[in-house]
């Protein structure tokens, strides 16, 4: 079922109930008010009918002629008067006599003083009657014609304008739910206008205080995210095929050349040297992508455990001269504090932290001529800080801003070997563990790599 027809039926039902309900206490309280009012005509004639028949003295052929002949023109109200033994002392018309008054009837009346009753469609009231201090019972009983025709016609014109006001109403909450849902099916329109292919284009907004306008800003809000992350992923397929290709292509160079010429023992040592240094960088290639891939995991499934920065940080410099015995690195502590437990240790993840250090302490080594990284652990305004710097060729300025962004490679690429992706893949990883990294740098004068991590609460 569409919205539209929902909305429709809702709105329809919602009224229709609120009619029902309105008619239904209309008719109620007529029907009361008929009722009430009725029974008061009722006592005025039956006191009307007792002050002719004892103060005026007025014959009872007289009263009873009249009412005979109102009887065949209007419906009139049949009145009797008894006395508290249950004598009958007057009655319009004992041959119709529609109440048939009993005993228990009389003594009710004398003793309650008033009574009021049905009988059929019939009205009935009795009440007593105060004269020359002796009480009589009187008892009046008419069909109020007019008043039954009245709250039928009443009945009559609800149910005939509640058919017509439903009808009206489907017709308009049909017409309105398509002028309200109007702007819904543009936007859908627009959408199916956007495809892989077409991620630029964006939603039209024209307003931005309704709903739907806040609705189409989040979408093209999503739209720029989903556009930026397939140009990342297109840009990150392409540099990943570069940076593939170039030691595949030398890979096969090389065992093509040694498949067709002959060479010596030694030849054929410096070809394999070559193939694996090759070998070694898609290696290395592929576990930064692995690493790169882990960091970016939601928070939630990575596994995070009090953990002690100094520990890890020795574990990696000890990587790293093990990987190369050309690197080296010397730790400093700053504070004496450091060296308090609790100061050291945050809550994160081991492996990630320790591939973030080795990145920083092989790109600190590898970018100066003494290969040596630089260390130091202090603490600063709460905070766990630490430096790992170098006196190598330093970073040009225009290349600090993008040094973060995956496969980004400097004007210094030539100076050292690397793909681009430590740096972004260490960034990632020092924001899951809710810490900052920036850089300083001077040409020719060194870089320095600052991270700061919140005390383990």
């Amino acid at each position: 079922m569409k919205i539209r027809t929902k909305i429709t039926l809702l709105f329809s039902w919602i009224t229709a109930t609120i009619l029902l309900i309105f008619a239904s206490i209309i008719y109620y309280s007529a029907k009361q008010n008929r009722d009430r009012e009725f029974y008061s005509l009722l006592k005025k004639e039956a006191i009307t009918k007792a002050n002719l028949y004892f103060k005026a003295k007025v014959p009872p052929q007289t009263l009873q002629q009249i009412y005979y002949n109102n009887y065949q023109t209007i419906q009139e109200v049949e009145v009797a008067v008894y006395d508290k033994e249950f004598h009958l002392l007057y009655h319009d018309a004992v041959d119709i006599d529609f109440v048939k008054e009993t005993p228990e009837m009389i003594h009710e009346i004398y003793t309650k003083g008033e009574i009021k009753f049905h009988q059929g469609d019939w009205q009935v009231i009795g009440l007593t009657y105060l004269f020359k201090n002796d009480k009589y019972i009187i008892t009046a009983a008419a069909y109020d014609l007019y008043g039954y025709n009245e709250l039928k016609y009443l009945l009559r014109n609800s149910c005939i304008i509640f058919i017509f006001s439903i009808l009206f109403i489907i017709l308009v909450g049909y017409y309105f739910s398509k002028k309200a849902l109007q702007p819904i099916k543009n936007l859908a329109d627009e959408m199916n206008k956007i495809s892989a292919n077409h991620l630029n284009v964006r939603l039209n907004i024209k307003s931005k205080n309704d709903e739907l306008s806040k609705l189409a800003i989040t979408f093209n809000e999503m739209l720029t995210r989903l556009e930026n992350s397939f140009e990342a992923q297109k840009n990150f397929v392409s540099n990943i095929s570069h940076e593939l290709r170039t030691p595949l292509a030398a890979i096969i160079a090389e065992l093509e050349l040694s498949l067709h010429t002959r060479k010596t023992p030694k030849q054929y040592r410096i070809i394999l040297e070559n193939i694996l240094w090759d070998a070694k960088k898609i290696t290395k290639l592929s576990n930064n992508l692995l690493d790169l891939a882990k960091a970016s995991y939601d928070t939630s499934i990575i596994t995070f455990k009090p953990t002690r920065i100094d520990e890890i940080l020795l574990d990696a410099c000890s990587h790293v001269q093990q990987a190369n015995g050309k690197y080296k690195t010397k730790i400093s502590f700053e504070n004496d504090s450091i060296h308090d437990h609790e100061i050291v240790v945050i809550k994160g993840n081991e492996y990630l932290l320790k591939v973030a250090f080795i990145n920083l302490i092989e790109n600190g080594c590898k970018f100066s001529e003494e290969h040596i990284c630089y260390i130091s652990i202090s603490t600063i305004n709460s905070k766990l800080q630490l430096k790992f710097s170098d006196h190598g060729i330093g970073i040009p300025p225009e290349d600090i801003p993008n040094i973060f962004i995956p496969f980004y490679r400097g004007k210094n690429k030539n100076f050292s070997y690397g793909n681009g992706i430590g740096l972004s893949l260490t960034e990632k990883i020092i924001q899951l563990h809710f810490g900052t990294i920036h850089v300083t740098s001077q040409l020719y004068q060194g870089t320095i790599f600052t991270i700061q991590f919140s005390h383990l609460n």
